[in-house]
């Protein structure tokens, strides 16, 4: 009889050392995201903040389309106010954040073929710096974005395959949101060379 109780509680004893072990991996899973959340939410501010800086590069110009500087600003605002915690990466949640900061590269995009017809703000040494640094930060941001992306897919994988879904769900660990393409980004853009006459 005290075999069979022993070897009970050995069985136990693996089935709850195995389940610390699941629910470890998934803790350390999910601090891989919320890490490579906050390298996306740093990426996003760096751009944030060179925004202001733009602004005033370009209102020095005379006669510039102010309602596509106000639309820049009204976008900045949108997209600084919109917050997400690395708790509620729902996809639902990661729509709306993209689409809030999907706005403002809109804004920023639209700033800058309007800024092709100011042959003095393209001159504009300070202009030139901040463009270039704007590239470099959108770069970044679709570079953690594409990390974050890798770091939810592993954690997603973990949650739900069995048996580590037990596990998930019983500790409270649910799939979370990928960053995902705009609606009509699979449409290649229109390109003509042709001048009006």
């Amino acid at each position: 009889m005290n075999r069979k109780l022993w070897i009970a509680l050995g069985v136990i004893a693996l089935v709850i050392f195995w389940g610390v072990g699941v629910r470890n991996g998934l803790a350390t899973s999910d601090q891989e995201v919320k890490g490579s959340w906050a390298n996306v939410q740093s990426a996003y501010q760096r751009r944030a903040d060179l925004i202001p800086n733009l602004v005033k590069t370009v209102q020095g110009v005379a006669n510039f389309e102010k309602s596509t500087l106000t639309d820049v600003i009204q976008a900045r605002a949108s997209a600084t106010q919109m917050k997400l915690d690395a708790k509620d990466l729902s996809p639902e949640n990661m729509q709306k954040y993209q689409a809030a900061q999907s706005s403002l590269g809109g804004a920023l995009s639209r700033l800058m073929v309007v800024a092709e017809n100011y042959p003095q703000l393209k001159a504009t040494e300070n202009f030139s710096e901040l463009q270039a640094q704007l590239e470099g930060t959108e770069n970044r941001i679709k570079e953690e974005r594409d990390r974050f992306n890798e770091s939810v897919k592993s954690y997603n994988s973990k949650v739900v395959t069995f048996p580590n879904n037990l596990i998930a769900s019983f500790s409270g660990f649910t799939e979370k949101g990928f960053f995902q393409a705009e609606a009509g980004a699979e449409k290649a853009p229109e390109v003509n060379f042709d001048e009006k006459k």
